[in-house]
């Protein structure tokens, strides 16, 4: 286990903790505000390329929607904190599209159909409003959403909209690994 103490510009005092395996590889790493925050969320609306520079602290309980989109990421046993931008998001997003676009080719070249057409519309459609994202005017702005249980996820931006998370939204969502510290004894 390794822990790093930083300030992050514009968000304060964070504890970024690391922990790895040398036997296995496995990693996790995650951010924590020196202050206490209560579970929340938070959104910005993406109206202007500019907007993709906007920092973003998300830590390993956050769940990413673009709600515009019916997109989500949540997190898994193994997800990780990081700090990125909303490029860097929407970058994570692309990749995903990218990769099921590709699969979807690939395992059903033979097969066709309305389906596979409707599907492949789908990835085509993601791929440029995440293209078109990157132009210097966005026709239709999108929503980043980020929900965290634990409160530490943050977006750093004047218009960024800071709220609580509901009773429903507390049950429903995931909050990621929540990985067991051993003492010496009990290795």
């Amino acid at each position: 286990m390794h822990s790093q103490v930083d300030e992050i510009p514009y968000f304060g005092e964070h504890t970024q903790v690391t922990l790895l395996c040398d036997d296995c590889g496995w990693r996790q790493t995650d951010f924590i505000p020196a202050d206490g925050k209560k579970p929340g969320a938070c959104s910005l609306v993406i109206s202007h390329p500019d907007h993709l520079s906007v920092r973003i602290v998300r830590s390993s309980s956050c769940t990413i929607s673009i709600p515009e989109l019916d997109l989500e990421v949540s997190p898994g046993n193994d997800g990780a904190g990081y700090v990125s931008n909303l490029e860097g998001i929407i970058q994570r997003f692309e990749e995903v599209v990218l990769m099921l676009q590709r699969d979807m080719i690939l395992e059903n070249a033979a097969e066709g159909g309305d389906e596979l057409s409707n599907s492949l519309a789908t990835c085509e459609f993601f791929i440029s409003t995440f293209a078109n994202m990157r132009t210097e005017k966005i026709a239709n702005p999108i929503t980043i959403e980020l929900l965290d249980p634990r409160g530490h996820s943050q977006i750093l931006h004047p218009d960024t909209i800071q709220r609580e998370l509901t009773e429903e939204e507390m049950r429903d969502l995931p909050v990621g690994p929540d990985p067991t510290i051993l003492s010496p004894d009990d290795v």
